[in-house]
């Protein structure tokens, strides 16, 4: 892809200008946006066709997953990114997170100056008090509510109306999208490492090692509802082939190694060790060897480069 060579006494980033245009269900197209964003020394645009109302936008996470250091993310305006500033901020912390930029081309938000920083914290101040503002809003409700006899809740919830029950149903579901999208970068690149080679069992002991508490279940749950919004290889829910115990071993090793190829072998046994896998002869405590014998059988297997045993070794 081609990348950014503007003059570095201007004190913007190295690295891509990557465009964001977004229309509605209900808009026609994205030319106009297409437009300015070019106009702005934009390399590479992505399109993106859906509701504001909606944090379920394909093409955004597969460009938040994308995006590397020294890129910048330029939009038309603020509301084409995101439904709501909580939403911003928290777009804004994954691209800080790879060392991206962000840039609004209508509104004086650049992440890469000073100024732009500043109005960033000035969003983040207003995200707070609107979260403060709407808990105490809340809260006098139920006060006003209680004091005059009523019941707290949605009364179509508590009467148990299909309208209401639909509408509960669906906020629930969209929220739980949100939590699923925005803790993705965690977990997802292990998962498409592993499936289908290795269980859901394998893959969610190997999150929890890094401190991501998944059950296997869980896991399962949330691969299966980014392959229903189309954000995910199908292919990740197959049915993972059944193995005597040292192939499991052997494989276990191998998406070991394929999360981090800068493991040792050592390093590898001491995971072995805390995963309380039992070595090929029933022992506790694992040598070097033995996980060398079993990367030796997974490179003949095609599970390992003869250049990922290099960099183990």
């Amino acid at each position: 892809m081609a990348r950014n060579t503007q003059n570095r006494r201007s004190g913007r980033p190295q690295g891509r200008i990557i465009g964001y245009a977004r229309v509605s269900t209900d808009e026609q197209a994205t030319e106009a946006q297409e437009i300015e964003l070019r106009s702005a020394g934009c390399d590479i645009i992505v399109q993106e066709h859906g509701s504001g109302a909606s944090r379920v936008r394909p093409a955004l996470s597969k460009l938040l997953r994308e995006i590397s250091a020294g890129d910048t993310l330029v939009v038309v305006r603020l509301d084409r990114l995101a439904r709501s500033v909580s939403h911003l901020l928290e777009v804004i912390e994954d691209l800080t997170a790879k060392g991206a930029h962000f840039r609004s081309l209508r509104d004086p938000i650049d992440t890469s100056t000073p100024q732009g920083m500043f109005s960033l914290q000035v969003l983040g101040a207003v995200a707070q008090l609107e979260r403060a503002l709407i808990s105490e809003r809340t809260k006098a409700g139920i006060r006003a509510a209680k004091s005059k006899g009523k019941l707290s809740g949605n009364p179509g919830i508590r009467e148990k109306r299909p309208e209401a029950l639909a509408r509960m149903t669906a906020a629930q579901k969209a929220a739980y999208g949100d939590r699923i999208q925005a803790s993705a970068n965690q977990w997802l690149p292990t998962v498409r490492r592993m499936r289908p080679d290795h269980t859901w069992d394998d893959i969610a002991r190997m999150l929890k090692q890094r401190g991501l508490d998944w059950t296997p279940e869980r896991l399962r749950r949330a691969v299966k509802w980014m392959v229903t919004e189309r954000l995910v290889d199908a292919a990740l829910l197959k049915k993972s082939p059944p193995r005597l115990p040292e192939d499991r071993l052997m494989t276990l090793v191998a998406g070991i190694h394929s999360s981090n190829p800068d493991l040792k072998l050592r390093e590898i046994a001491c995971q072995l060790e805390r995963l309380h896998e039992r070595t090929p002869r029933g022992g506790s405590k694992w040598a070097p060897s033995s996980v060398k014998n079993l990367i030796d059988r997974a490179r003949r297997s095609g599970l390992i480069t003869d250049v990922d045993i290099a960099a183990a070794e």
